[in-house]
């Protein structure tokens, strides 16, 4: 038995993350509302130690497999299982008071969020396109639930609804093409899937493999969140309550990256060459589409989908480019990215108000003079956005060009500068009405506890560092993917 146990370390963090989900809502049964905060606490101390778990439990070098090859520790999975640790608990903290004010400060949110949490670890270490699907299915029903938490709401039902149908719809299209796959290839492992097809002739001749990759990047398409699969996002982060939409735009878009690289890169590598194509498409599309509407857009929420929009674009702009610096751009940027959304989300959340939620950029007016380093975060959250310097924005996205340029796309690389110029411009209309327009209404910090102030300002601070000194964390990813590969 003890034999067995030591096998199985490797899954420790997912094992006790999930026992601990069950006693949270146990226990959560017990207390009443008044000492909810309770049923917070030991959440959070919950994460805490999965994330101990995760970094203690694996070397930072070796690659492991249990349960038949089914799960995988590597490098890649302990970065971003940490990264997906330690933004849910940010969104958390970020969330408590907002949720509180709204009676939302329930158990199940909290149950919820760790299950989500559950879905997107075992994402990061499946092995086999089985696991895959069983992990993001469990993501997704719990991220379904969450964005419909407030019954009342007819726009937040009206949000979790559309998401709840394209969501099914894709989920259908990326199990079908796995299906495909798995008829062609005879395998579920994704490494046995990878070997299979190596040893048979002409592969982007056979029309079953191309029809089964087809179907998976159309179900990667909407769970990444590119053109033309991106009709969910403005709604679901415009319907959803602002704390759902913070943990939406963040840890989830961590787990997909981790699915593209296991589906793409590990199982279907032999194939580059067909799913460079598509996403060169996808890719411009993105960061055409996501710039231009965002200019359009006088909701800062909706104004914050589009710009997801094309920040995935620039995600899928690394993929594409098939080589190691192309990936490790890739990883360091939706890491990044999760921060900088987590960040901009939490503005908001500090602009809200019991009766209303601060999503116009109306609401910004004034804040530059009444709350100035508030004010001052948003810039540096809006500004590495944008890419510009000294910020972790500027850094990621040369990052991407570099590895893009480096695999002969240099028209690509030209179009996402174009693009991120554009774009620069609905950002800096944020940062001038912040400073440079006076509000009539008195805006309120309905959340300004030391607990959030302090946390904005570490999150901010974090932006800033790693565009100042952003070779620490691209080394880990560098390392990480050269160790999958």
């Amino acid at each position: 038995m003890s034999g067995y146990l030591l096998e199985i370390a490797p899954a420790y963090p997912e094992i006790f993350l999930l026992i601990a989900t069950c006693v949270v809502l146990l226990i959560d049964l017990f207390i009443k509302d008044d000492h909810r905060i309770l049923t917070y606490i030991i959440t959070q101390i919950s994460l805490l130690i999965t994330a101990w778990l995760v970094f203690t439990g694996t070397d930072t070098t070796t690659v492991v497999t249990i349960f038949n090859d089914m799960f995988v520790a590597d490098p890649m999975a302990r970065v971003l299982k940490i990264s997906m640790i330690l933004i849910t608990i940010a969104v958390f903290a970020y969330s408590r008071p907002y949720l509180k004010e709204r009676k939302l400060f329930k158990g199940e949110l909290f149950t919820l969020g760790m299950f989500a949490l559950l879905g997107m670890m075992v994402m990061v270490s499946a092995k086999t396109i089985l696991l895959v699907y069983l992990g993001l299915e469990l993501l997704s029903l719990s991220l379904y639930a969450m964005v419909a938490f407030r019954r009342n709401d007819g726009i937040a039902s009206e949000a979790a609804m559309k998401y709840f149908v394209l969501g099914a719809i894709a989920s259908g299209m990326l199990l079908y093409g796995m299906s495909i796959i798995y008829g062609l290839s005879g395998s579920l492992n994704l490494d046995m899937i990878a070997t299979n097809l190596a040893a048979q002739d002409s592969l982007m001749g056979n029309i079953g493999l191309l029809l089964g990759l087809s179907f998976i990047l159309v179900g990667l398409g909407f769970k990444l969140g590119v053109v033309p699969f991106h009709m969910w996002i403005p709604d679901v982060y415009h319907g959803s309550p602002t704390a759902m939409t913070m943990f939406l735009g963040a840890a989830p878009k961590i787990a997909v990256f981790a699915m593209v690289i296991r589906l793409l890169v590990e199982g279907l590598g032999g194939m580059s060459d067909g799913w460079q194509q598509i996403l060169v498409l996808l890719a411009a599309l993105s960061l055409f589409v996501g710039n231009v509407i965002a200019i359009a857009q006088t909701n800062l929420k909706r104004m914050l989908a589009y710009s997801t929009i094309s920040h995935m674009g620039f995600v899928a702009m690394g993929i594409l480019a098939a080589n190691e610096a192309g990936y490790a751009a890739s990883m360091f940027y939706i890491i990044t990215y999760a921060i900088i959304s987590m960040g901009g989300f939490a503005v908001i959340i500090f602009l809200s108000s019991k009766k209303s939620e601060a999503d116009d950029l109306s609401d910004l007016k004034g804040l530059g003079t009444r709350h100035p380093w508030i004010a001052f975060m948003m810039l540096l959250f809006l500004f590495s956005m944008a890419g510009i310097p000294p910020t972790v924005g500027f850094y990621a996205k040369l990052a991407v060009i570099e590895a893009v340029v480096g695999a002969d796309l240099v028209w690509l690389a030209v179009f996402a500068v174009i693009m991120s110029v554009i774009g620069a411009y609905y950002y800096l209309r944020a940062i001038k009405i912040m400073y440079f327009e006076q509000s009539n209404k008195d805006i309120a910090p309905s959340y300004a506890s030391l607990e959030f102030g302090a946390l904005l300002s570490l999150n901010g601070l974090a932006v800033l560092a790693l565009g100042l000194l952003p070779g620490g964390l691209m080394a880990i990813c560098v390392n990480s993917i050269k160790a999958i590969l």
